[in-house]
């Protein structure tokens, strides 16, 4: 399996582990967007987050608040990004995990979102609405 992960879970490829228990391994990031960026691994192999299944994800989320608490107390940072990305255009490597991003001041790092605040009638509200909740 080419999965850069699974090796790294599996002790093929080093990383700098910062916590490890039977479902979840946590590395810092090998980019290090801010000092204590950390990824969270889910040792079993799923390709996204459309693809873990409910169990699975528990565990790992489970263990989140855990991780970031540690981040916190080691440095102390003004907050926590937690980001998932999941398919295209910013997946990288198709192995679910959770990056836990310390925030500082100026730290550079920009997680734009366009503010659509009142471009959005109650209509198409509505609609999205009636088309997620159709899908369960």
């Amino acid at each position: 399996m080419g999965c850069v992960f699974c090796k790294i879970i599996n002790g093929e490829i080093p990383a700098y582990k910062v916590y490890e228990d039977e479902n979840v391994l946590a590395i810092l990031d090998i980019s290090q967007a801010t000092k204590g960026h950390t990824i969270v691994l889910v040792k079993q192999h799923f390709q996204n987050l459309y693809d873990i299944d409910e169990e699975v994800a528990c565990k790992v989320f489970s263990t989140v608040p855990k991780i970031a608490n540690a981040i916190k107390k080691a440095f102390n940072p003004i907050g926590l990004t937690v980001l998932i990305n999941t398919d295209k255009p910013l997946q990288t490597i198709y192995h679910f995990h959770i990056h836990l991003i310390p925030r500082y001041p100026s730290d550079g790092v920009e997680i734009d979102f366009i503010n659509n605040m009142g471009n959005t009638s109650k209509q198409q509200y509505l609609d999205t609405q009636e088309k997620i909740k159709a899908c369960f």
